[in-house]
């Protein structure tokens, strides 16, 4: 299971004249006309910057509202796991969003370069949470059907997310194990159904063919895969760079704990 770059089609003169005001440098109509191309030239761009991982922390207080300071996302699949996620993914999809060559009507003003950045912001946040431990208890499937999970699994996914779901930073193959079940549902049925635009097309014609019961199974299994211990936090980790954050209530999660409110900074702006 992966997703590529791919020419989706030009966007509007409008939405065009819009996206060129935050184009890289030295870009334009002739080397960008498609999403896809847009997209793809800022994964270029953010994956040669050195990464300035405190400077990735002050940027991702634009995302922690949603995401949390742990990046553990909600056991609901509203907001999925993204601590521990490999850097490429997090700047591809970063890029696609960006772009709209992925939809994500939620994320997607959270997104733009007036709010969260540039290319260097970006490099900096997706370091930042690619070194975060991650949700040691993500939500997990029903656990009813796991050996056809695996068989699934492993006759459909593993070549390119790996037996243990840890993806492919080269490739930017998203890591899969550890993340919470009904995003996983989430996500899969937008790719099988063609709403995520930025998926390997491959992908989508294999998916196709499941039957209800391999895709509940498969993606069951797929919540159990463990990361490596070293890449997980203690249960109950609060992330020590928010000390006094107020935890506001969150689908899937547990009222937070009172503590003293501490005012966000503005995020830095390369």
């Amino acid at each position: 299971m992966k997703t590529r770059f791919a020419p989706k089609g030009t966007w509007p003169g409008l939405a065009w004249a819009g996206l060129c005001l935050w184009l890289p440098l030295g870009m334009g109509p002739a080397l960008a006309s498609s999403p896809a191309e847009i997209a793809h030239a800022e994964y270029e761009e953010v994956m040669a910057l050195t990464p300035d991982i405190d400077n990735g922390r002050k940027v991702y207080i634009t995302c922690a509202v949603c995401h949390r300071p742990e990046g553990w996302g909600t056991p609901d699949g509203t907001y999925p796991q993204i601590a521990g996620q490999l850097r490429s993914v997090i700047i591809k999809q970063l890029a696609d969003i960006r772009a709209r060559n992925r939809d994500n009507p939620l994320m997607y003003p959270f997104s733009l370069p007036r709010i969260l950045g540039g290319p260097q912001n970006v490099a900096d946040v997706a370091a930042y949470l690619a070194q975060l431990p991650m949700n040691p208890q993500n939500g997990v499937g029903p656990g009813t059907d796991l050996e056809l999970g695996a068989r699934v699994y492993k006759e459909n996914c593993v070549k390119c997310h790996g037996d243990q779901g840890l993806g492919d930073e080269q490739e930017h193959l998203p890591a899969i194990a550890g993340q919470h079940f009904n995003y996983l549902v989430r996500q899969f049925q937008a790719i099988r159904d063609g709403r995520r635009k930025n998926s390997d097309p491959k992908m989508v014609e294999q998916i196709k063919g499941f039957s209800p019961r391999e895709e509940l199974a498969v993606l069951d299994f797929t919540s159990r895969l463990r990361p490596p211990a070293e890449r997980l936090g203690p249960p109950g980790w609060r992330n020590p760079d928010f000390q006094g954050y107020v935890y506001p209530p969150a689908p899937g999660m547990p009222p937070p704990e009172p503590g003293p409110a501490a005012p966000p900074a503005p995020p830095a702006r390369p």
